[in-house]
């Protein structure tokens, strides 16, 4: 199978980075009055410094009108007349500045404005030159439209169960949409203090960085709310939330009160998250070895958010299926995603928040780290989750993006908004915590936990880039690493894999005692004229004669490994600790086909479901034969692991799902017989209940699953069994165990009565968990006239919710009855879906939209035809998956 992704990429100007020179032969941008806009760069100048903002913000519910008063003190570092800030869909209405100087107190001076949209920029001209070294108080006030998207100071809602209509507003600013709610700095190295006061009707709660210091009482309904000072922090993490929402609370055992803030008649799915959050908490102050500096954590579930979470100091945001944990509705892998959620979040809290990336092309810093904390964290405080299972995953997520020509460096150029959403990806996140987590294993845990503290304490409360990680990873004393290297450079090491694009293909060859490795890109597809690339690789190994691990830094484009003795067999990369494929030449992987059929043991699981994934990567890749991997997955009927019957379930499923979307009917139906055949023990084996670990449980939610759809009768049966004594009860009494719900729903939704049944007990329901399901269930049927429905009560907004768009087109895109009606959809609603729901074209949501509607295709028919399309509609390409075999 060879998956080869056709991005489309954004023809962007490159701007280059602040520092002053000289005004001659520059041609500056016209203001939208047509004066000329003092300033022609992305970036922001960098003699201006903001030191605190004093905001008040006034958020109308029943206008969707916000206003707002701004006194930010700024430093001058060079003599200026004019203040550039960032300003998105905000009216200006004054502007002053004075200098703070007591003697001269009230002594307001009116700015003009400026403003030049296409760098969403407003520049404040004083008729006085601003002096070096002395401090200004710039005062703005101003008005706007609360957002009707996810971003900025935006209005959300949510329905009561007797049908009300509740409103609410939240704000989402990073990466760059703190600029939508105040004039500012929008930049991470321009860090300041902020106090925020909101004004608010008495019947509401407002939520913000810091805990509440007093309320004034206004009139008219009105109050406001004054909030403690916060620390020295960027733009993109501020937060303010007017709401009725209400909490439950604890505290740690530092003294930090922690609040899980919800829709009230939800409050019931908080407990879970309240627990977790108190319990990471407490856990992040003793690995990092410094106390979380605020004096209270509120974790707010948003009804209507556009990614997973955000990390706002003090108060981290959810969409709600990420914080909220329903007992009754929500399955396993819910409750370790929701668990994991909270980890990366409240990781963020000392990654991203005490110490930021200077500049967006390291995004990384702040989620590599905290994806990868997720796992160091959800391991600590909740081990029966067996997280570091799902590590294994992550990193084949990773690799199977970075695989594909159209990959980037972890550390890359990013100047504009929609460039810099583009860094928010699979790169930054996956592959990020992949290489930390082989890096850990290269320094030892002790020297890389050393190595982080170390860091955070070095740059707290200030700005980081990738070179002052690898300094603090290589300063920790006593630093050896497992490979026996004294003297070695993690900077000349970690370079390799953070500014390239893509990772490494090991090729072993091994006679006797000597293996010889070679390394290459590890690419899918036509080989394009790239570079010359090569990698500093971690390698580690064990062989027929040796269980304990063998270490081997790779520097060079080929090596050889001499042994002590003669061996017959070598595996590499072992438990997967590091990002690179291998290939065994010659008689390599006979041989391992032959060990795992004769004892599978022989091999960790983890190293058992490394080496399934390696051959299909090669498979895809042309450098192994499609039978030879079937071959090796023959002895998954003896597997007992449930890590490495799904992932050998996964690439099996995958090869009969593209049969399937070929309507080659002979070759599907063969391979129908072949999986429930080879299968069936094991799914016989299966309880309709929720008892097991959570890789018993993920399992059989997997392959329960799988019978139904490939129409497996003792399935089938037991599904519509429980469905329909669900439905005789009107939904009820839901008495269907979680993990199978989804299951059970899909074979419902087969006929119009099931069909329509669910659509209705969504419309009520109070668990998001329960509403995935049902979405999905929805998605599954056969009917052409549902699926249209479906994907059009996605864009009405009202029934599903905008935020659920994106998951609702890639779903029905899955189904083969759905695939051609999702693609005509996306290119029939195409503006809309950019202008009316504001799904950003560097935006998670987008990707999910074009990934989805797009990732079925096989043809380079399909390919010229995505292309066109696309490239018609928004004139430049990036980012659509085509695959073709």
């Amino acid at each position: 199978m060879l998956l080869l992704l056709y991005i489309l990429n954004f023809i962007g100007i490159s701007y280059s980075f602040n520092g002053e020179r000289s005004n001659e032969n520059r041609s500056f941008p016209r203001a939208t009055n047509g004066e000329q806009f003092p300033w022609d760069k992305l970036r922001l100048p960098d003699w201006i410094i903001p030191v605190h903002y004093d905001l008040l913000i006034h958020p109308n519910l029943s206008s969707s009108v916000f206003t707002g008063f701004l006194k930010t003190e700024v430093t001058v570092k060079l003599e200026t007349n004019f203040i550039v800030l960032h300003s998105k869909h905000l009216e200006i209405t004054r502007a002053f500045i004075e200098e703070k100087n007591p003697k001269l107190q009230g002594d307001l001076k009116q700015l003009k404005v400026l403003e030049y949209p296409t760098h969403e920029q407003v520049a404040f001209l004083s008729a006085e030159p601003l002096l070096v070294d002395k401090k200004y108080f710039l005062s703005v006030n101003y008005i706007a439209n609360l957002s009707d998207g996810f971003y900025g100071l935006y209005k959300s809602t949510y329905k009561t169960k007797d049908g009300q209509t509740r409103l609410l507003v939240s704000t989402h600013f990073e990466p760059t949409s703190a600029r939508m709610a105040f004039p500012c700095f929008d930049e991470p190295s321009f860090k300041a203090n902020y106090t925020i006061k909101i004004r608010r009707e008495e019947q509401h709660v407002a939520l913000s960085n810091m805990p509440k210091v007093k309320t004034i009482t206004l009139g008219n309904n009105l109050v406001e709310d004054h909030f403690a000072e916060t620390v020295k922090m960027s733009t993109y993490l501020v937060a303010f939330i007017v709401s009725d929402f209400q909490s439950i609370s604890g505290t740690t055992s530092s003294g930090i009160k922690v609040s899980v803030y919800v829709n009230p008649e939800k409050l019931n799915q908080a407990h879970y998250a309240l627990e977790a959050a108190i319990k990471i908490l407490e856990f992040y102050e003793q690995y990092f070895g410094i106390y979380y500096p605020l004096p209270k954590q509120d974790l707010v579930a948003v009804p209507d958010f556009q990614s997973g979470a955000m990390e706002n100091w003090g108060l981290t945001t959810y969409r709600e299926t990420s914080l909220l944990y329903d007992p009754e509705t929500s399955s396993a892998s819910e409750k370790l995603w929701i668990t994991m959620v909270i980890g990366h979040e409240l990781a963020h809290q000392w990654f991203g928040n005490l110490v930021t990336m200077e500049w967006w092309n390291d995004i990384w810093l702040n989620e590599g780290f905290a994806r990868y904390m997720e796992f160091i964290s959800v391991d600590a405080t909740y081990p029966e989750l067996q997280v570091n299972d799902y590590l294994l995953d992550t990193c084949f997520t990773a690799m199977g993006r970075d695989s594909m020509n159209s990959s980037r460096p972890i550390s890359s150029k990013a100047e504009n908004p929609t460039q810099i959403k583009e860094m928010f990806d699979t790169v930054s996140y996956d592959k990020g915590a992949c290489i930390l987590h082989m890096l850990r294993n290269f320094l030892t845990d002790e020297v890389f936990q050393n190595g982080i503290i170390h860091y955070l304490k070095k740059h707290s409360y200030r700005n980081a880039k990738n070179n002052d990680l690898w300094n603090s990873l290589a300063n920790v004393k006593g630093n050896q690493t497992l490979f026996g290297y004294e003297h070695f450079d993690v900077t000349e090491i970690m370079n390799t894999w953070t500014l390239q694009k893509g990772l490494p293909l090991i090729t072993v060859e091994q006679n006797e005692k000597r293996i010889k490795i070679k390394q290459e890109r590890f690419l899918k597809g036509i080989l394009p004229d790239d570079p010359f690339f090569l990698w500093q690789v971690p390698l580690t190994y064990i062989t027929s004669h040796s269980k304990s691990i063998g270490r081997h830094l790779m520097k060079n484009q080929s090596d050889t490994i001499e042994l002590e003795e003669d061996v017959n067999w070598v595996k590499l990369n072992v438990d997967m600790n590091g990002y690179y494929i291998v290939h065994y030449e010659g008689n390599g992987w006979n041989n391992i086909i032959k060990l795992l059929n004769q004892n599978h043991t022989i091999f960790s699981y983890k190293d058992r479901a490394n080496l399934i994934h390696n051959a299909f990567q090669l498979v895809s890749a042309g450098r192994l034969s499609l039978d030879r991997a079937l071959d090796l997955t023959r002895y998954l009927q003896h597997e007992t692991s449930n890590i490495v019957l799904l992932k050998g379930l996964g690439y099996l499923e995958g090869i009969y799902d593209m049969v399937e979307r070929r309507n080659i009917s002979d070759v599907t139906k063969s391979l129908k017989q072949y999986l429930l055949q080879y299968f069936k023990p094991v799914i016989d084996r299966q309880t309709w209940s929720d008892e097991g670990s959570v890789s018993d449980r993920m399992l059989r939610s997997k392959l329960l699953q799988m019978a139904c759809d490939l129409q497996y009768p003792p399935c089938l049966q037991k599904a519509n069994e429980l469905f329909g004594k669900w439905m005789g009860f009107g939904g009820k009494l839901n008495n269907i165990p979680s993990d199978v719900m989804k299951t059970v729903y899909s074979a419902g939704s087969k006929t119009a009565t099931g069909w329509n049944f669910l659509l209705e007990r969504y419309k009520v329901s109070m668990s998001g968990a329960e509403q995935i399901k049902i979405n999905s269930a929805l998605a599954s049927c056969k009917d052409d006239a549902n699926l249209a429905r479906l994907l059009e009560l996605g864009m009405e907004g009202n029934v599903i919710k905008t935020q659920d768009l994106p998951s609702v087109i890639y779903m029905v895109s899955m189904n083969p009855a759905g695939r051609l009606l999702a693609w005509n959809f996306v290119k029939k609603n195409w503006s809309k879906l950019l202008e009316k729901l504001v799904f950003s074209l560097g935006s998670f949501s987008m990707r999910t939209i074009i990934l989805g509607a797009t990732s079925h295709f096989s043809s380079k028919q399909e390919l010229e035809e995505v292309s066109l399309k696309l490239k018609d509609n928004v004139g430049y390409l990036h980012s659509c998956c085509i695959n073709y075999y």
